[in-house]
C-alpha cells in the first residue's frame, strides 16, 4: 500500500518545472520536495506528497480531512500500546 501526505508549500527554488524543489510543511515537519510534477504549484499550496514527490494539489479542506485520519490512526495506536504496557 502506498500513502501520500499532504503538506504546505512554503517556498519554491529553481527556474526549470522538471528541476524545481520546494519546502512543504508536514504538521510543522519540513522536507524538500520535488515539484516536478505540479509545475503549476503556487506558494500556500497544499500538496499531496508520496517519497519526497508532490503528486498533486489538492484544496486546503482535503488536506484537513486528511489530516483528521491520521490524527486518529495516532491515537488508535497510542491507545493500544497502552492496553500493552
Amino acid at each position: 500500500m502506498c500513502l501520500a501526505i499532504p503538506g504546505k508549500l512554503l517556498s519554491m527554488e529553481g527556474e526549470d518545472p522538471m528541476l524545481r524543489t520546494g519546502k512543504v510543511s508536514f504538521g510543522g515537519s519540513i522536507r524538500e520536495v520535488n515539484l516536478a510534477c505540479v509545475p503549476e504549484a503556487k506558494l500556500g499550496d497544499y500538496l499531496l506528497v508520496h517519497v519526497g514527490m508532490a503528486i498533486e494539489i489538492v484544496d486546503e479542506d482535503h488536506a484537513q480531512e486528511v489530516f483528521s485520519y491520521l490524527n486518529l490512526i495516532e491515537a488508535a495506536g497510542q491507545a493500544e500500546a497502552e492496553q500493552h504496557t
